[in-house]
């Protein structure tokens, strides 16, 4: 189990502590030195799917890739557009190319926590004491 403690630390920040003492603010959209929750969330997709992929593209083609996530709002309701892996495979052969797109498409959908968690819905309690 992971356990994210938060605490707030300001108006409209919070900082975030993982079980091993790490730790990043979150704040309020547009506020400065901070992320804002959507961020995060991007931040989490975009490096789940590049830790994921990371050693499957190093491996076959010694090029690390860039990774992008992108947020959008129709509506007025944020959306994750999607995630995009960046790799210049101009040095590879196509049957190269070819098999790294599917191993890492393989690799995302199977092993990234992140990406997958986001197409469930997530339970929201309130504990009152």
């Amino acid at each position: 189990m992971t356990t994210i403690r938060t605490e707030r630390t300001g108006v409209h920040v919070f900082t975030a502590v993982n079980d091993r003492g790490a730790s990043v603010e979150v704040g309020r959209a547009g506020q400065e030195g901070v992320f804002s929750p959507v961020e995060l969330l991007l931040a989490a997709a975009a490096g789940c799917v590049g830790i994921t992929a990371e050693e499957l593209v190093m491996r076959r083609t010694g090029v690390a890739p860039k990774v992008e996530a992108t947020d959008v709002r129709p509506a007025g309701a944020h959306q994750l557009d999607g995630v995009r892996i960046e790799v210049d495979l101009g040095g590879v052969d196509e049957a190269t190319r070819a098999e790294v797109v599917a191993v890492v498409n393989r690799a995302v959908a199977a092993l990234c926590t992140v990406t997958r968690t986001l197409k469930r819905s997530t339970a929201v309690e309130m504990g009152v004491g």
